[in-house]
């Protein structure tokens, strides 16, 4: 019996030590607003130059085919709940609450990645853009969520012109309430509040989200760059000013001796503004933001490991799958309703491929203004993007799928093969996948706003809504998309 024990204990001791070797990393999460591919030299572009991203890219991990939401709304929501907008409910950027549709993001009924590592013992701030909560009505939005200290831009809140400004003269939301920094660059804030808090917070397990306000419009000059005039010189600036951030912030975690223990990634929420057009690869592309074109979704995706692994990546992966692989990494449970997979084991090089067959993307279509001046979708099934590693299928309002892509010869999507034999049984498979998902999507549950907080005119709405008494359909306006498509590239 004694002989027993004593062996029991030694087992006892053994897990008890490996238990204590296991150290919580760090997860640094940095989103670029409005940025495609064609503005990163690390995939091809050749209009910039981004030396601090690049050097990103070859320390760490790039992922080729990581598919984000076409819009703000729909991504961010997607990002940090793990959910599809088509069960979320967010599917497009009319959602967002400020412009007084009666809708907040509750963060009970979908908590966040940061909640759940804040109950976990880490350290969790935001600064940035949220995008998904009215401050004005929810000042506790930011803690509801599972972020003990934020610094954020409120949104252009309507009634509210101050508001409008994330970059110079910024106006942002912290514990002390929203006010406007006179003369100050709110990038420079942002970046400057995540620094110290990583200084504040260097000995503890740290989850920091950093969705930035770059390089969305309005373009501006920067603090580096301030004689640009064009839009075009503007939107140039703005992106060398986002690579200087991030070398900012990577010098500052070396400086605290916390590069060793962090995940720091590296994404961007949807494709450049339509109205840029850089080159990628002796291409020229039109940004795709709000379109599922690959130049809408397909977003830059590096990865920084705490051991450097570096590598080429060509797994599948979608925004769904960072809630669930930031848990797997912190050795956490998830317990939540998130859809997306753990693609932990391709960061930690013990698998190429992902444990997805295909990857989603939704959310570019508009909505209308009802008789009763609240936002509706106009299709109970939403249009959508589903891709494997070869193959890209388009599917209509009536769940059919009408064009399809190969990915692999034609990058651009520049020819439909829906018809021809060879993807007949790529289409079958896709058809299956659709009969897997709800024929119905999710809606925000609207409510009445107070009226004098929300004073928003008919235009302001109807430019992200479409036309009062817009008469509702059931076929996704191909045309639109398909006059874009050819829009987008130009040899």
């Amino acid at each position: 019996m004694n002989k027993f024990l004593v062996i029991l204990f030694f087992f006892l001791l053994a897990g008890c030590s490996s238990a204590e070797t296991f150290k919580k990393p760090n997860f640094i999460f940095i989103m670029v607003d409005d940025l495609g591919k064609e503005w990163i030299e690390t995939y091809g572009a050749t209009e910039i130059k981004t030396p601090n991203i690049n050097q990103l890219a070859e320390t760490g991990v790039i992922f080729n085919n990581a598919y984000s939401m076409p819009q703000c709304t729909p991504s961010r929501v997607a990002l940090i709940t793990g959910q599809y907008p088509y069960s979320s409910g967010w599917i497009n950027h009319y959602d967002v609450p400020r412009w007084g549709h009666g809708v907040n993001f509750d963060a009970d009924k979908n908590p966040s990645f940061a909640k759940a590592l804040q109950s976990e013992g880490y350290a969790t701030c935001i600064a940035g853009k949220w995008q998904i909560n009215d401050f004005r009505i929810e000042p506790k939005a930011m803690e509801k969520a599972g972020f003990q200290e934020y610094c954020m831009w409120t949104g252009y809140e309507s009634g509210n012109k101050p508001s409008e400004n994330r970059y110079w003269d910024p106006y942002i939301f912290t514990k002390n309430g929203s006010k406007t920094y006179k003369g100050e660059f709110g990038p420079d804030i942002f970046s400057d509040f995540i620094i110290e808090f990583m200084t504040k917070n260097k000995e503890k397990p740290m989850c920091i989200y950093y969705p930035m306000v770059l390089t969305h419009s309005p373009f501006v000059h920067t603090p580096q760059e301030p004689e640009v005039k064009t839009k075009y010189q503007k939107h140039q600036a703005m992106v060398r000013y986002t690579d200087f951030i991030i070398g900012k912030i990577v010098k500052s975690m070396k400086e605290l001796d916390i590069l060793d223990n962090t995940y720091l990634i590296f994404t961007t929420d949807n494709g450049t503004s339509n109205g840029i057009i850089g080159k990628r690869d002796s291409v020229y592309v039109r940004g795709g933001k709000s379109f599922l074109t690959e130049n809408g979704i397909n977003a830059p995706f590096l990865v920084v490991t705490p051991d450097k692994k570096q590598f080429v990546s060509d797994a599948l992966i979608d925004f769904t799958d960072i809630y669930p692989t930031l848990l797997d990494l912190a050795g956490v449970e998830d317990n939540s309703k998130s859809t997306g997979y753990s693609f932990a084991e391709v960061l930690q090089g013990k698998s190429q491929q992902s444990k997805r067959d295909w990857i989603l993307s939704m959310g570019g279509l508009t909505a209308k203004i009802s008789d009763n001046d609240r936002m509706e979708n106009w299709f109970t099934f939403r249009d959508r993007v589903l891709r494997d590693e070869k193959y890209k299928v388009y599917t209509d309002t009536l769940k059919n799928i009408v064009r399809v892509f190969d990915l692999e010869v034609d990058p651009y999507e520049t020819k439909n093969l829906i018809g021809a034999s060879e993807v007949k049984k790529t289409i079958e498979k896709f058809e299956n996948i659709l009969s897997s998902l709800p024929d119905q999507d999710a809606q925000p549950k609207y409510k009445k706003t107070v009226d004098s907080l929300y004073n928003v005119p008919d235009e302001k709405l109807n430019c992200c809504g479409g036309p009062k008494g817009a008469r509702k359909t059931n076929m996704l306006p191909l045309a639109t998309e398909e006059a874009f498509l050819k829009l987008s590239i130009k040899n």
